[in-house]
């Protein structure tokens, strides 16, 4: 049996911030949380208007490159509400998480939180959900463009979307990492029932969604919406999950095993919203507001810290070592 990382994490602390620097890391601001949603609702905002005032293929392209990154961003806001990151309030987490984060994108925070807390328990070891997400790196180039080929081309998306109506019905166990397992059968009334109960959030806000697209005259617009998520949004995806966790030193190695990357405008843009490149000071400290892990990394950089750990200038790196050789 695998011992979790959780003793670590709590020693490294100790190791690297005084008790005061810890009360002002985990210290949250509503304004801060507010201004963060914001950012992302209104970059969400200007891909539709942009595609809908000057509908060409380019600006609905750019449209669907940018809907998948801030998709990205709703995933990353169900994540970080998750732990109660950004709200002082547990139930203004669990509501902004739900309605700004997870429902646009079929998701719900209730079934997200305790799969996604046995990642942070077990990170890189055998008992690690996520753990397929970030093996088979590094691999050929081949592989690498077959892979991004399926995103685009929706396969990726239509597959994972299949898989999450089932976990929501029932027929499957809630795993995001690939290994999720066939459940014993109930009836059809319980699956129905179990479907309605977690997908009502969803489908409430993807339609409310639609009806300010359509009140606005341009309804055809939410087809973008669905559109990035079968596609772009899984590149996006694939991106992120490799920068945090593949190709590194030691896997099963707290310290080596969580990477934190430098990111430009436009990788934050596509692939490191709301702070998320900052990994390692996440599994350090998961239950800090996002919006305080520069000054942590800060910290932490000036301590030693990545002296051991895993640090990244740009995603474009990770790209190149993730092609750097033959699959694991």
């Amino acid at each position: 049996m695998e011992t979790s990382h959780m003793g670590w994490y709590s020693q490294t602390i100790k190791q690297y911030l005084s008790r005061q620097e810890v009360d002002a890391i985990m210290r949250k601001s509503d304004w801060r949380a507010v201004g963060e949603l914001a950012t992302t609702w209104g970059w969400i905002a200007a891909a539709f208007a942009l595609a809908g005032f000057f509908p060409n293929p380019i600006t609905i392209l750019a449209a669907l490159i940018v809907l998948g990154g801030k998709q990205l961003a709703c995933a990353i806001i169900m994540h970080d509400c998750s732990h109660n990151a950004y709200f002082t309030s547990a139930r203004w987490n669990t509501l902004a998480g739900n309605w700004l984060g997870s429902y646009p994108i079929l998701q719900n925070v209730e079934q997200y939180r305790p799969y996604h807390l046995q990642h942070h328990k077990f990170a890189g070891l055998h008992n690690d959900p996520d753990l397929s997400l970030t093996k088979g790196y590094p691999t050929t180039a081949l592989s690498m463009v077959r892979k991004f080929a399926r995103d685009l081309s929706g396969a990726t998306g239509i597959k994972g979307q299949l898989a999450v109506l089932s976990m929501h019905a029932g027929y499957l166990s809630y795993s995001l990492g690939g290994a999720a397992q066939w459940l014993q059968k109930r009836s059809a009334w319980d699956h129905l029932r179990l479907g309605w109960k977690n997908l009502r959030g969803p489908l409430t806000a993807n339609g409310l969604l639609f009806a300010l697209l359509w009140l606005c005259g341009a309804g055809w617009l939410y087809l973008l919406w669905i559109g990035a998520l079968l596609t772009t949004y899984n590149v996006s995806l694939r991106v992120r999950s490799m920068a945090e966790h593949s190709v590194v030193e030691e896997q099963e190695n707290p310290h080596k095993n969580t990477r934190t990357t430098y990111a430009n405008f436009l990788e934050r843009l596509l692939f490191a919203p709301h702070h998320v490149n900052y990994h390692a000071e996440h599994h350090l400290m998961m239950a800090a507001p996002p919006y305080n892990y520069p000054r942590l990394h800060r910290i932490l950089l000036s301590r030693g810290y990545f002296d051991e750990g895993v640090l990244e200038t740009g995603y474009w790196k990770i790209l190149k070592k993730a092609v750097a050789g033959k699959r694991t």
